[in-house]
């Protein structure tokens, strides 16, 4: 799994460079601004009502009066803790779901991206196919739907895992590479579905290269880190460097 990661990782470089050599720009910056548009928009909105809703969960349980009736340090540091990595999960839990739509809208620029790609590194040109590519919009949606269910069975154990103090801790990084799979799965699902793999083979042909999908996801997401710059280019960027990972997965790092 370590030499996958590492080869999704220099995915990103090689689709940089690719992307600058085939002058993709175009395809990279307009789905990236609309994306940067529903992520800032997206983000307030949790940013706002997350803290709402603990304050309101916990004042229904009565977790706030119990810790003034107590009056210890120690309750107290654990709680403000637990706050933020209950928060922190919550984050990841609405990025799953913000990343379902975004997939949704996003599939027909991504599926024609990935192809985009392909046929470059191959030579092909196959020609447009408004019946593949809505096959292709279809699978994607369902794909997404059926991954976005399974992220929100994970989130709840990892939620209800991350109430034991101290153990739960490690909570919010369980969360982090469950979505960061699943973010890869969907790009490098484009590439299987080209050549001809059914979403259960699909499944299991990426469910057997976990590392090229975490990698992907992983850079994806820490790319949001750069503000504006990062928002625009990571979602393009996720499915060439997909694309390309699949052609270098026996390349040794």
């Amino acid at each position: 799994m370590l030499k996958e990661l590492v080869i999704a990782v220099q995915a990103y470089f090689r689709a940089h460079q690719f992307i600058v050599r085939h002058k993709l720009w175009k395809w990279i910056l307009i789905p990236g601004f609309i994306y940067m548009l529903l992520f800032m928009g997206g983000m307030w909105l949790f940013w706002t009502s997350s803290g709402d809703f603990l304050d309101w969960l916990f004042n229904t349980v009565g977790i706030k009066s119990w810790l003034d009736s107590m009056n210890n340090s120690l309750l107290n540091f654990l709680f403000i803790t637990a706050s933020i990595i209950f928060r922190l999960i919550l984050l990841f839990f609405y990025f799953s779901l913000f990343k379902f739509l975004f997939l949704v809208v996003g599939s027909p620029v991504f599926a024609y991206l990935s192809e985009k790609t392909e046929n470059i590194i191959e030579g092909n040109d196959y020609p447009f196919d408004l019946k593949q590519l809505l096959k292709d919009i279809w699978r994607a949606v369902r794909l997404a739907l059926r991954n976005t269910l399974w992220q929100t069975i994970y989130i709840i154990a990892i939620l209800l895992f991350s109430l034991i103090p101290v153990v739960g801790w490690v909570s919010p990084m369980i969360a982090f590479l469950v979505e960061c799979y699943y973010y890869g799965f969907s790009m490098l699902d484009y590439s299987t579905e080209r050549h001809k793999l059914s979403p259960s083979q699909s499944i299991a042909f990426i469910s057997n290269r976990k590392g090229l999908a975490i990698g992907n996801g992983m850079v994806f997401f820490l790319l949001h880190v750069i503000p504006f710059v990062g928002w625009v280019l990571a979602p393009a960027y996720a499915v060439v460097a997909a694309t390309l990972s699949l052609y270098h997965q026996d390349d040794n790092p």
